[in-house]
């Protein structure tokens, strides 16, 4: 009796299981895991999004007369016959002509516009100002933008500053739908942003991602947003919008080995770019400050070796003889800390902040030198629309004349008229590197100019400090070679 009851109540058991373990597919809800404590996470719908800052977004198709395209990219060497053909006649901007009649004396050729590129812009204002990439319109006769709605305008340049990428065009027109402004210093890492344009011609794309990463130094004065959205060549010049509808950065750039998208595009932030399309609306241009030095990023070893407590600041490599740098006291293998009060993080930090500096304005800059800050005041000047950069030839190499120190390096004394040229106080030229220092990057015709922090007077104090190296230290050494100053890590 009781094994009866025993397999009745175990088979009881197991119905039960089995009913509670089938889904409910009769009820049109199937059942879910309960993965942790928190609220369930659901995908954001970019659709509202896309329908509230869409119609803000235009694309730009560019022309150019016959013969002015140098910059468009050629048409594939493809037979008229081929599948992409077609595609590639819309979007490449030189099309393989059909041969033509030949012109008698009195009819001269007609006039021919070839497309020379296509991108994207966004709407600031209702009267027609339009933000996008100074490379979208460069070497451009005839701009022509579309709107959401298919209407066609013909646009005018208002200007363009290369530096930045930004461009600042017009149409002749009232009403039209104008973007909202949003803050790139509050995004977050891991946010959800889109960006919406014409990629290959497609207009009104729309493609999302998230931010990757913040302040990625890929341009002298700009700080970009990295994202991962899919930007191809034609979304260059519309808007990055954040999940407020923002625009928060124009998509300039990507990172790629195929020439399409691979999963890294960069954006302008657009409080650099408003600040440049201001400058371009009042005066066609844009006003930057210079200081005339070059400069480089601090490494950790720099730092180590020559005091600093951590890497940090702008080291200038290279000081303009003719510049403020140099007026102000400025030297080779000094640390930019502070500027007009500012702190220098990264090296990349100071052209922005000197560029954003009024020229004609004194400021006062914190420098490391040697182990102590000092502060210099120095006046900004205009940075000239163009520079040309340029470099000094080492001329014949000199033939060593002494034996290699403990570092693997024959020096001698910086003859005096160089030393004059130069502008120099002391130092000793490279007649031969090898071992440690060439292993380092000395070469033969660098110039030393100071030996962990100390100035180097001549060959013999700079042999003698050597010798009194602690052997199991690293080494650094500020090199002259050319134009440019840096510190070279000697490894032991």
């Amino acid at each position: 009796m009781i094994r009866k009851f025993a397999v009745a109540v175990f088979v009881a058991i197991l119905g039960a299981l089995a009913v509670t373990s089938v889904p409910q597919f009769a009820s049109g809800v199937s059942a879910q895991p309960n993965v942790g404590s928190g609220p369930t996470q659901v995908l954001p719908d970019f659709a509202d999004l896309a329908d509230r800052a869409g119609p803000a977004v235009v694309g730009i198709r560019t022309t150019a007369r016959a013969g002015a395209a140098q910059n468009a990219l050629p048409f594939p060497d493809i037979d008229e016959n081929d599948p992409m053909f077609e595609f590639f006649r819309r979007f490449f901007p030189n099309p393989p002509q059909q041969p033509q009649p030949r012109q008698g004396p009195q009819q001269p050729a007609p006039r021919r516009d070839v497309p020379r590129g296509l991108g994207s812009g966004f709407i600031l204002s209702p009267d027609g100002y339009i933000m996008t990439n100074a490379h979208v319109v460069r070497g451009a006769d005839d701009i022509t933008v579309t709107t959401s709605d298919r209407r066609e305008f013909k646009a005018k340049v208002i200007g363009t500053d290369t530096r930045t990428d930004v461009a600042l065009i017009k149409v002749d027109a009232t009403g039209l739908p104008a973007v909202r402004m949003g803050d790139p210093n509050k995004l977050r890492v891991g946010e959800w942003v889109i960006a919406i344009g014409s990629p290959f011609g497609l207009e009104n794309t729309v493609t999302a991602g998230i931010v990757s990463a913040k302040s990625r130094d890929t341009g002298d004065y700009l700080p970009f947003i990295q994202t991962d959205v899919a930007v191809n060549p034609g979304n260059s010049g519309g808007p990055l919008i954040n999940m407020r509808g923002e625009v928060v950065g124009i998509n300039s750039q990507i990172f790629t080995t195929s020439g399409a998208f691979n999963g890294i595009s960069f954006a302008i932030p657009i409080d650099e770019a408003n600040n440049v399309q201001q400058q371009l609306r009042t005066s066609g241009r844009v006003i930057r400050g210079r200081i005339g030095v070059g400069i480089e990023a601090v490494s950790r070893d720099v730092a180590t070796a020559i005091g600093l407590a951590k890497p940090q600041g702008a080291m200038v490599n290279n000081v303009d003889k003719d510049g403020p740098a140099v007026k102000a006291g400025v030297e080779a293998g000094d640390i930019i800390l502070r500027f007009d009060g500012r702190p220098i993080d990264r090296a990349s930090d100071l052209p922005r902040i000197v560029g954003g500096t009024k020229p004609g304005a004194t400021v006062n800059m914190t420098v490391f030198r040697k182990g102590n800050q000092r502060e210099l005041p120095i006046t900004v000047v205009e940075l000239p629309a163009e520079r040309v950069a340029t470099a000094r030839g080492q001329g014949e190499t000199p033939k060593p004349t002494v034996a290699a120190n403990v570092l693997g390096l024959a020096v001698s004394d910086i003859p005096a008229e160089r030393i004059k040229e130069f502008g120099l106080r002391g130092g000793v030229q490279v007649d031969g590197a090898e071992g440690l220092a060439a292993g380092s990057g000395v070469r033969t015709g660098d110039m030393i100019l100071q030996l962990n922090n100390v100035d180097v007077q001549n060959a013999r104090q700079f042999n003698d400090a050597v010798a009194k190296l602690d052997p199991k230290r690293d080494v650094a050494v500020l090199v002259k070679r050319g134009e440019a100053t840096r510190f070279v890590m000697i490894r032991r």
